[in-house]
């Protein structure tokens, strides 16, 4: 009985952890449905764009109305006030008349400009791989395509997101602290 009794505190502890990791998963599903049903979104994000050869730091607001999505640089002060409109075919910068292409973060068109509408696409219909507890919040690893997947932090008590990594083919491209999510 002595050696029996660890062994069935050890399955029971598993049987525990499965239970959380799925509640923890349905409460992301109904997270997704919600976010699918909205006409409108806003956020700040902090976004750390790791290139191949160089990482830069970006402030940026992104803005979803009316199915409209654009992404409005705040910092760095030298290029303040640009905005992206996403369109599936292509990304373009807009200040006044001038229109720029973005850099390419990985090889598959990801841009600094891009992982903001990107990641919210990847929220409402991206596959749930695994969830579990982290640091006080619940977090998310979702599998968007062979390519590309995302691991979200949210705050457990209202399911905001509060920090996301997308990541291509392994590598961490862009990291984004969220904050003013409406």
């Amino acid at each position: 009985m002595k050696r029996l009794c660890p062994l069935l505190v050890f399955l029971l502890c598993l049987l525990l952890s499965g239970c959380g990791s799925s509640a923890a998963a349905e409460r992301f599903e109904s997270f997704s449905r919600e976010l699918t049903e909205r006409e409108e979104l806003r956020f700040t994000a902090q976004l750390r764009a790791e290139y191949p050869d160089k990482t830069l730091d970006f402030t940026l607001q992104y803005a979803l109305r009316g199915g409209e999505q654009t992404v409005t640089v705040v910092q760095p002060e030298q290029i303040a006030g640009i905005r992206a409109r996403i369109a599936a075919d292509a990304t373009t910068l807009e200040y006044d008349d001038l229109i720029l292409d973005t850099g390419d973060l990985d090889g598959a068109g990801l841009t600094p400009m891009s992982a903001l509408p990107l990641l919210v696409e990847t929220l409402r219909s991206a596959h749930p791989d695994s969830a579990w507890e982290e640091a006080g919040e619940m977090a998310v690893q979702l599998i968007r395509d062979d390519h590309l997947s995302a691991t979200v932090r949210f705050t457990p008590e209202d399911m905001r997101p509060t920090h996301a990594e997308l990541i291509s083919d392994g590598r961490v491209t862009a990291s984004i602290d969220i904050s003013d999510w409406r």
